[in-house]
């Protein structure tokens, strides 16, 4: 229930970010609105999403969300997670969100309780106290 609380206040947190992103790159559009079929534009987002999470997960192990839930994000042998893992855990979560939350359904069969994206990116989330 604490991953979930943290993935919704991440989800908060990161509109507010996209939506900062998206007013910077408003008067590149010569104040006009930035249609939603845009490719440089989904792009730039899509980076910006990747660089929320996996900046946060290899610089401390936390997003605002898991800190506030004391969720951190640890991989398995080393604790501190490298970009590799952090790149893997993000696209693996993504391909999970897409496949209707199926990833994270993998949570309710597997012993150790990881998603399908902690179990193959060698990452795991670890509660503080």
């Amino acid at each position: 229930m604490r991953r979930l609380a943290a993935m919704f206040y991440d989800f908060l947190l990161l509109l507010s970010v996209l939506f900062c992103g998206t007013l910077m790159m408003i008067p590149f559009n010569g104040g006009r609105p930035i249609e939603h079929d845009n490719l440089p534009y989904n792009l730039y987002l899509a980076a910006i999403t990747y660089l929320y999470f996996t900046w946060q997960w290899t610089h401390g192990g936390q997003t605002l969300g898991m800190r506030a839930w004391k969720i951190r994000l640890v991989q398995n042998g080393s604790g501190n997670v490298a970009w590799r893992n952090a790149s893997l855990r993000f696209l693996l979560a993504l391909i999970s969100i897409l496949v209707l939350g199926a990833g994270y359904v993998w949570t309710l069969f597997d012993p150790e309780r990881l998603a399908f994206h902690d179990r193959y990116s060698n990452t795991r989330p670890a509660t503080e106290q």
